[in-house]
């Protein structure tokens, strides 16, 4: 899955219409899409672990189309 950093992340979020708010105060992120009730948490530190990112792209490909 390669190093992915928080840039990368929000850049898709961008770009697929997610919205992505920094944590206040906390380590983690926060992606929503505006049709889905679920909010994926993603852990800020890097490199990204490899499970977040998979659930990042099927997050992405069940609500924001195809990467």
């Amino acid at each position: 899955m390669g190093d992915w950093t928080i840039s990368d992340v929000q850049t898709l979020c961008k770009r697929y219409g997610f919205l992505f708010r920094p944590g206040s105060g906390t380590s983690h992120v926060q992606i929503k899409h505006p049709s889905a009730r679920l909010i994926l948490t993603i852990p800020a530190r890097r490199p990204i672990k490899t499970v977040y990112i998979r659930k990042f792209v099927r997050y992405i490909d069940e609500y924001g189309g195809k990467i």
